[in-house]
Formats: structure tokens, C-alpha cells, sequence
């Protein structure tokens, strides 16, 4: 079984809006926590749920980077994007505008291999 292009890039986008999201979840439990009521629950459902989202969008961009035969650039703007809330979101959007989250117009993508 072969994964496809578009695949790859599906699996990117959707890794990185979870990641983004639960960053804003983070931020939201950390605000409640810091400056709000002082519950914990939320740093303790978003920290570790956030945690493993940060680890899965930084294997998907790796392996997205080798299947879709990104640069060294956009690897690396891709890696740096996990870190700033929301950048995972830019980084998405830029990557995908520049056409490296897409099949290339006039290229199809290759059939899987049986």
C-alpha cells in the first residue's frame, strides 16, 4: 500500500489545526489557572493532550518534508512553527499557498503500487 501526496497532506493540515488547537486550549486552561479561579483542569486535560500534538505535528512534518520533497526553508519554518501559538496555522496556510501541500497543476499524482 502506497500513501499518496495528497494524503501526506491531508494528515499535515489536520495534525496541524489539532496542534493549534490545543495550544488555545492550553492558553485557556493556563489563564484560568493563573489569573482566573485557580482551577487546574484545564492545564491538566490541554498540557498533556497539547504535549502529544506537539510530538505528532513534528513527526508529520518530518515525513511530510521527505514525501512531498520540501526544502531545507520550509522543513524548517514547518519545525519552527509548532513553537508560537497558532503557527502551526500560518505555517499551514503559507506552505499550502506556495504549493507545497499540493499536487503541482499539470503533474498527477503517482497510482499506488499494488
Amino acid at each position: 500500500m502506497s500513501i499518496t501526496p495528497r494524503t501526506t497532506a491531508i494528515a499535515f493540515r489536520v495534525v496541524a489545526v489539532f496542534e493549534a488547537f490545543t495550544w488555545v486550549g492550553l492558553l485557556a486552561g493556563m489563564y484560568v489557572k493563573y489569573l482566573g479561579s485557580g482551577s487546574e483542569a484545564g492545564v491538566q486535560f490541554f498540557g498533556p493532550l497539547h504535549g502529544g500534538a506537539f510530538v505528532l505535528y513534528g513527526l508529520v512534518a518530518l515525513v511530510a518534508a521527505l514525501h512531498l520533497r520540501w526544502g531545507l526553508w520550509p522543513t524548517l519554518v514547518a519545525l519552527a512553527a509548532s513553537v508560537p501559538p497558532l503557527g502551526t496555522l500560518a505555517a499551514d496556510l503559507w506552505l499550502h499557498r506556495s504549493g507545497r501541500l499540493t499536487t503541482a497543476p499539470g503533474r498527477r499524482e503517482a497510482e499506488p503500487v499494488a
